[in-house]
């Protein structure tokens, strides 16, 4: 279990150093951050990268780097604190990928790092066999019995 730990602080780390550089980029150069163009946004609510590189920066990013640091502490809540950052990774590539209507590499990889990370955050919750993983280990066992 010790490697699923590390390799989850490692994963959530990487994301949210590159999440704080990327939100940082959109939100000093809202026009083009790292050679984007504006108009990439037609279809989304936005005209610039402001207000995208803001929740990048303090969801995707803090929110990844807190759940690194809460992992390093062994808070007895981290199954659930980098689960919900993990997801909201997903959440973030398939909400960018219907914004900018494209899918990238980039988006590809992030989106499996994002599910890698819930995986693994699940695989905490039931090793510490909290919800839901204690309801499902519970009815798991009746239906055997």
């Amino acid at each position: 279990m010790k490697v699923v730990y590390r390799f989850l602080f490692a994963l959530q780390l990487f994301v949210g150093i590159g999440a704080i550089g990327g939100g940082m980029m959109a939100i000093l150069n809202p026009q083009g951050p790292g050679g984007m163009p504006a108009d990439a946004l037609k279809n989304s609510p936005f005209n610039n990268y402001l207000i995208p590189g803001i929740i990048l920066f303090s969801v995707i990013g803090l929110g990844s780097i807190f759940s690194s640091v809460m992992i390093y502490l062994r808070s007895k809540f981290i199954g659930y604190i980098s689960s919900v950052f993990s997801w909201a990774l997903v959440i973030w590539i398939i909400v960018q990928c219907i914004m900018l209507n494209a899918v990238v590499s980039l988006h590809v990889i992030f989106f499996i790092i994002g599910l890698v990370e819930a995986a693994l955050s699940a695989a905490i919750l039931f090793e510490q066999r909290l919800f839901p993983a204690n309801i499902i280990l519970r009815f798991y066992k009746r239906m055997k019995e």
